[in-house]
């Protein structure tokens, strides 16, 4: 299969069938919550060791923001969400839709080239509900969403699983009208108020969704046509709400079972693609949308005394792994994510990547494989890492931009990183204001922890690094 791939990459002809496509994207997954990455993770993940076992571990992958809505963009589109009208922030479940009418993306792509193309999941980019005078309509269709963008078949809701409205949207119709209240509930169950749909259940939502996407992948595979399913999921992101077959499966909390369960619904999904006989044919991209929003302390209560903490001591658990910070940084933990790929036959099994990706570069890469050439201003941000999965010579990626939840920028050259900003850009303290001086600088490759900051002993590096950032922000 290896030699044919290359032969059809070479020539352009369709000399092997293109491969399947599944992209997994996890909701606040943190690095050190997956034990391939994590060895001292007392969660167990025996699905997502197995996935990393079975292809390749990117070690130095990299969501192109701390939070939510400007990755799912950046992922879709391989372009940076700050090009955008959304500097910062995320949307929230009635947001006005992100994604241009003419923006290509991961759907479109695929479906130009043959694929059955679906979305099941959490989409957070904005679904345009109708409204009838000052309230929302929600027996009419949305006019946004993935259905819109390239997907022939999507089920998903509309942003994070605490956001209203609570609702299946099936095709850009509602599974059934969002007619009651969900009432506010605190951490870890945390859910703001709003509506719902009388269908919609927290706690069976991440089984509702996988269904969606097993049904998917079965009817896909029962066709001639290659298939592209992008299944974002809603775990371990708040609520945090195991379903009452995982409580337990830890000793850390529900957090802990909250992951175990996420492990699970990836296994699922691995699963039946074994049982539709298409596992061999397809290539599986597993990746984590940002850091975890669990803090590291090194003392005091954790969510293991009280449930209602936010935070692990680092004896117990590091759900980002020896990072700095949390989500919504611009340190390490808000952005460096668990990134695995499985393809059968064509890449190694048990591979360990260390160059440095991005999720804007899944545009690059996808588009490489199906011999697709990109037009001007078409996924501008995304750079092709087909040759690092193929073990062939690939030049350095050009430099990788970082985002956190208060619009802080941060800059990745080599082992380099600058942060322009005198904080955290999130939820740690000191938070910061972007572009606030002084600025730091990290050497990561001696100092992955970013406890050492050599702004003042290299500012010629600091110089250098500020005038790349304004280029390509440029």
């Amino acid at each position: 299969m290896r030699i044919l791939l290359l032969a059809w990459l070479l020539t352009g002809a369709a000399t092997a069938a293109p491969p399947n496509v599944v992209v997994i994207l996890a909701d606040d997954l943190g690095y050190g919550d997956v034990r391939a990455l994590n060895p001292a993770s007392r969660i167990p993940t025996p699905h997502l060791d197995a996935l990393a076992a079975a292809g390749a571990t990117f070690t130095d992958a990299h969501s192109p923001s701390a939070v939510c809505t400007p990755t799912r963009y950046g992922l879709l589109t391989g372009r940076y969400c700050w090009r955008t009208r959304l500097k910062s922030g995320v949307l929230n479940g009635y947001g006005t839709p992100l994604l241009a009418v003419d923006r290509p993306t991961l759907g479109t792509l695929l479906g130009a080239r043959g694929y059955v193309t679906g979305c099941v999941g959490k989409w957070h980019l904005g679904l345009g509900f109708a409204k009838d005078g000052d309230r929302f309509d929600f027996t009419a269709p949305v006019s946004d969403g993935p259905h819109t963008h390239g997907f022939e078949k999507s089920f998903v809701i509309p942003a994070s699983l605490d956001f209203p409205p609570y609702a299946y949207i099936e095709d850009g119709v509602l599974t059934e009208a969002a007619d009651r209240t969900q009432p506010h509930s605190k951490f870890p169950a945390f859910i703001r108020q709003g509506e719902r749909s009388p269908d919609f259940s927290m706690v069976d939502c991440l089984d509702r969704l996988t269904r969606a996407a097993l049904e998917f992948v079965q009817a896909s595979a029962a066709g001639d046509r290659p298939f592209f399913l992008y299944f974002p999921l809603t775990a371990p992101h708040k609520p945090v709400l195991p379903h009452p077959r995982f409580i337990g499966a830890t000793e850390l909390g529900p957090y802990g079972d909250f992951v175990v369960q996420t492990d699970a619904a990836v296994g699922a999904l691995l699963d039946g693609l074994e049982r539709a006989g298409v596992a061999d044919d397809t290539l599986v991209i597993f990746t984590s949308d940002n850091g975890s929003f669990m803090h590291s302390r090194t003392e005091g209560p954790d969510h293991v005394d009280d449930p209602g903490t936010q935070a692990y001591r680092a004896d117990r658990h590091r759900s980002n792994g020896p990072f700095r910070g949390t989500k919504a940084d611009i340190w390490e933990a808000g952005h460096r994510v668990p990134f695995f790929v499985r393809w059968p036959g064509v890449v190694e099994p048990g591979k360990v990547q260390p160059r440095t990706i991005c999720h804007v570069d899944l545009y690059a890469t996808l588009a490489k494989l199906i011999g697709h050439t990109r037009g001007d201003g078409e996924a501008e941000d995304s750079y092709n890492f087909l040759p690092l999965l193929l073990d062939e010579a690939a030049p350095r990626r050009p430099p990788v931009v970082h985002h956190s939840v208060n619009g802080t920028f941060a800059i990745r050259v080599g082992n380099w990183k600058l942060v322009l900003s005198d904080g955290s850009g999130g939820r740690e303290k000191p938070k910061g204001k972007p572009f606030g001086e002084p600025y730091t600088l990290f050497e990561l490759s001696d100092d992955p922890g970013e406890t050492n900051d050599l702004a003042a002993k290299h500012p010629d590096v600091v110089k250098r690094l500020t005038k790349v950032l304004e280029g390509i922000r440029g």
